[in-house]
Formats: C-alpha cells, sequence, structure tokens
C-alpha cells in the first residue's frame, strides 16, 4: 500500500477518487458565484490545486462545464424522483454530489452506475450532514 501510494506521490497524478472529489468541489463552489464569475473562481480553484498534471486539470474543467451545460436536465431528472424534495429545497452539498452522480450515470460511459453511486455516498459522509448519505443515495437508486 504504501509503495502504491508513494508511486502515486512520485508521478503527482490523480486517482479517479480525487478528481472526482475536486469536481465536486468545483461544483459546490460554483453554487455560490454569478456565471460571469466562473472563470474567475476557476482560475483560483487551479491555483489552490496541489496538482502538477495538466492532464488532470483539463479533464476536471472539463467535465466541470459538461455538467454545467447539463444542470437542467440533470435537475429535470432529479425533480422527478425526489418525491417532496425538489432540488431548489436540496442542501447544497447533497444537490451537488447527485448531480455529479446522474452526470456520470446518464452521460459518461466508462462509470459503473454503482461506482457512481458508492462514490457520491462516501463523499456525502465525508462533506454532508449525518442524513446525507443516506439521501443522496436514496435520490440516485431511484434515478438508477
Amino acid at each position: 500500500k504504501y509503495k502504491i501510494l508513494t508511486e502515486a506521490l512520485e508521478r503527482n497524478h490523480m486517482s479517479r477518487r480525487e478528481i472526482r472529489e475536486q469536481i465536486f468541489k468545483l461544483l459546490f463552489r460554483a453554487e455560490f458565484y454569478e456565471e460571469g464569475d466562473l472563470p474567475e473562481q476557476l482560475q483560483l480553484f487551479f491555483e489552490d490545486l496541489d496538482t502538477k498534471e495538466e492532464k488532470d486539470t483539463h479533464y476536471i474543467q472539463g467535465k466541470f462545464e459538461q455538467i454545467l451545460a447539463r444542470l437542467p436536465e440533470i435537475d429535470g431528472m432529479v425533480n422527478a424522483v425526489a418525491q417532496g424534495w425538489k432540488t431548489t429545497r436540496m442542501g447544497k452539498v447533497d444537490l451537488t454530489l447527485i448531480r455529479l452522480a446522474v452526470y456520470e450515470i446518464k452521460f459518461e460511459e466508462g462509470i459503473p452506475t454503482g461506482v457512481a453511486i458508492n462514490e457520491a455516498v462516501e463523499l456525502a459522509k465525508r462533506y454532508g450532514t449525518d442524513d446525507s448519505a443516506s439521501f443522496v443515495n436514496g435520490i440516485l437508486a431511484k434515478l438508477a
């Protein structure tokens, strides 16, 4: 385990899990800014990001922009299954994780549905409230 970690640090390349977490943080940050402020926020985000791999930053930014472009569609899917919980009422952490996972499930090939849900639930445990993991899991299970 130590050897794998050391190799990852030496090549300074992020794992899929780390990349997903960074996309979550960027999407969460976007909730608090107007669209016109996003280029500056992207720049600030990447200045703070601890990776030297341009490939990772391009991937994170590309996926972030693709998710933003599909937000109305994603929110429509979520609202269709979230009984009594429209996206406008959801906590920002939960909503951001749900949006990320829905994008991965519906629009990204190569990510198994179970992985997308599991990763969202793990991030919900880390960043959300005590109820976030079960809430996120419940919404995503209905969508899947």
